[in-house]
């Protein structure tokens, strides 16, 4: 399991272990928050391609799928 701080997941580099549409690189773009600023969500963006997906922040803790920075 991956241990992250939430609040310092911005501009952070992350891999997929599992690479679908040769995206494998990651970037987080947008961290979103609610009123107390709590991280409740990200947005990762595909280095190559550029798309945008917006995902919990938890669901880069899973080692299995993640890894941090780029490999």
């Amino acid at each position: 399991m991956n241990r992250l701080n939430p609040r310092k997941l911005l501009l952070s580099k992350w891999t997929a272990t599992h690479p679908q549409n040769r995206e494998k690189h990651f970037l987080v773009t947008e961290l979103f928050c609610d009123e107390e600023g709590t991280v409740l969500d990200i947005e990762l963006q595909a280095v190559l391609t550029r798309r945008c997906q917006r995902l919990s922040w938890q669901t880069l803790q899973n080692d299995s799928d993640w890894r941090m920075g780029w490999q």
